[in-house]
């Protein structure tokens, strides 16, 4: 049994799009368990860039099935679009290799102007959010309201069901935000052309995927956005809408936990965030500035310039004991070169006290000062390293000094955007 999930051991923004897909070179189906199209992955493959938001990276690799499963939301006109892009191409040649959650919640009109909406009222108070309308719309699907993929499919329920949330929904974007409303008409008959087009990739997915792993298959679980914008565990109310943690790839899926074999947290070698919320390391200098430029730190799903800082050690260390880490991919590793000295949080100081673990209050997180230590930088360009021992001996330093801090080993380390540019230490599929 060898069911491998994938999540971000930060803020998101990790770089799982690449980790990803030099997994699914080694598994037989690839699932994306949550979240929705907030999410980007961005990967190189020889020179040739893709992003993905919905469909799993792994579908660039010829053969491989890949799952969007009903823990997903879906924007169907943003799905379809990636379908189109693929297949312009030279990829998703075989229909077949798609499958899609009969029971995921679908994105509408609705949900993106209220998004926009709520957004601009809050003000300075905003969360930061993509405005895709993911909260939106799993606000709708923890109500019992939402309209899921199977609706696409039948014009009564989709109908029934359309006229009742847009009484409601109207009624809030009028009276209440003073914005627009959303037509009935034209988005039913958009809304129903859009489920014509993805008949043919609607399926039961957890059944789906039961039957592969019963078969023997080694599924990937694909996760979304970081740990720290899980709902329940991150740092609320800067979080997104759904569990990002490995816990939520199995409800999301519907693959029982017994079933998973482990966990790969993915980490950049520093930190970045998007939008609001607390961020202890934060650089807000010319270094700060250096980092994002060098990393090329702009989202890939909106552009936004991300918050960039030093490793923060306990939001690592939080990341594995709420996921049961196996071992962590350490991302743009090549970033850092150059730099004379590098600081990793070790700890922090919140009212004078020192705190080895995140502070689960929002008030103590934004009052946290990060206890530093700090280490000797490199000047070599590692991006043509393809073992360890190819690294310099300050950049192996600071690797086995991450191990050390974060109590996790360190299986992957990359060293570049394109999927060559990396050092397997340990293939967990392998072990």
């Amino acid at each position: 049994m060898k069911s491998i999930i994938v999540v971000g051991a930060q803020w998101g923004d990790e770089g799982k799009g690449k980790i990803v897909d030099i997994y699914s070179e080694f598994a037989d189906t690839i699932v994306r368990p949550t979240g929705g199209n907030n999410a980007g992955h961005t990967l190189v493959v020889k020179g040739e860039k893709f992003v993905f938001h919905l469909i799993p990276s792994g579908i660039l690799h010829a053969g491989k099935k890949c799952v969007v499963s009903n823990g997903v939301v879906v924007d169907p006109k943003v799905l379809l679009m990636e379908i189109g892009r693929l297949k312009e191409r030279g990829y998703l040649k075989d229909d077949g290799q798609l499958k899609v959650g009969l029971l995921a919640n679908i994105i509408f009109p609705y949900h993106i102007s209220l998004d926009k909406a709520r957004e601009e009222k809050l003000g300075n108070r905003k969360i930061g959010t993509t405005a895709r309308g993911i909260g939106p719309c799993y606000e709708d699907k923890i109500a019992r309201v939402g309209i899921r993929a199977c609706d696409l499919v039948r014009p009564k329920a989709l109908e029934e069901a359309l006229r009742a949330n847009l009484d409601m929904k109207n009624f809030l974007l009028e009276k209440y935000y003073g914005a627009e409303g959303v037509p009935f008409q034209a988005t039913y008959d958009e809304y129903l052309a859009y489920g014509e087009r993805l008949k043919p990739y609607l399926i039961d997915t957890s059944l789906f995927i039961n039957e592969e792993i019963q078969r023997g298959a080694k599924i990937l679980f694909e996760g979304a956005q970081g740990t720290l914008l899980d709902i329940d565990h991150g740092t609320y109310p800067f979080v997104t809408s759904s569990n990002t943690t490995a816990g939520g790839a199995c409800t999301g899926s519907g693959v029982s936990p017994t079933k998973i074999r482990g966990v790969i947290g993915v980490s950049k070698a520093y930190a970045t965030r998007v939008g609001g919320g607390p961020f202890p390391t934060e650089l807000l200098d010319e270094e700060g500035q250096a980092i994002r430029d060098r990393g090329n730190e702009y989202g890939s799903t909106t552009g936004r310039p991300r918050r960039c800082g030093w490793f923060d050690a306990p939001v690592v260390r939080y990341a594995h004991r709420l996921n049961g880490l196996a071992g962590v991919a350490l991302t743009k590793l090549d970033v850092l070169s150059g730099l004379a000295r590098l600081k990793v949080c070790v700890a922090y100081e919140i009212d004078g006290v020192r705190r080895e673990e995140v502070p689960l209050s929002l008030a103590e997180f934004e009052a946290a000062r990060p206890v530093y230590e700090q280490v000797e930088g490199w000047k070599e360009d590692v991006s043509s390293a393809r073992e360890f021992g190819d690294l310099p001996k300050a950049a192996q330093r600071y690797v086995r000094m991450l191990e050390e801090v974060t109590g996790v080993e360190i299986s992957v380390v990359s060293v570049g955007a394109d999927r060559n540019q990396t050092i397997i230490r340990k293939n967990p599929f392998r072990a």
